[in-house]
């Protein structure tokens, strides 16, 4: 199974007056921008999404749809309490076994939660050193997720980089 672990794009500032709830925080107008590149260049380096599974978050939800809109993907995206912020990395792997079976899957969220998942994977210790930036992502592959949480770390691209490939 590969899992591509997707951080939000830029939304509107925390603690906007209007937006007092951070769960219905939108992206910017260059966070939607910016998404819609990344998602370009992730389309050219042939990265492909059985399923796109994100958290109810707006900004996150806005940035599930930019990927399924670039990437022609007709399913509806799937949606997540496991992938709030607050979200449990361990609930989210048994909610992906039990519900889904597919061979690779778009995991679109918030820090530090993310990083907490991969770490979890990768080294099963939820404190690894380091972090998505907003828009940048990483993919994991993994034999089974159903008995191991053991995953490889195949590549992690920052925004810029994914930018740059999708604009040749």
């Amino acid at each position: 199974m590969d899992l591509y672990i997707i951080r939000h794009a830029i939304a509107v500032d925390e603690g906007s007056p209007e937006y007092e709830d951070d769960s219905l925080r939108p992206l910017s107008d260059k966070g939607k921008k910016k998404m819609r590149q990344i998602a370009k260049g992730l389309h050219a380096l042939g990265v492909d999404f059985d399923l796109i599974l994100s958290s109810p978050y707006i900004r996150a939800k806005e940035t599930a749809e930019i990927l399924a809109d670039v990437f022609k993907i007709k399913k509806d995206v799937e949606f997540s309490n496991n992938l709030i912020p607050t979200g449990d990395p361990d609930l989210l792997l048994s909610e992906i076994n039990e519900n889904y079976s597919v061979d690779s899957i778009a995991l679109v969220g918030h820090e530090p939660h993310l990083t907490a998942l991969i770490g979890l994977l990768v080294s099963e210790n939820a404190s690894i050193d380091m972090s998505l930036k907003k828009g940048g992502m990483c993919r994991l592959s993994a034999d089974d997720l159903h008995h191991t949480r053991k995953a490889t770390l195949e590549w992690l691209l920052t925004p810029g980089i994914l930018v740059e490939i999708g604009e040749q």
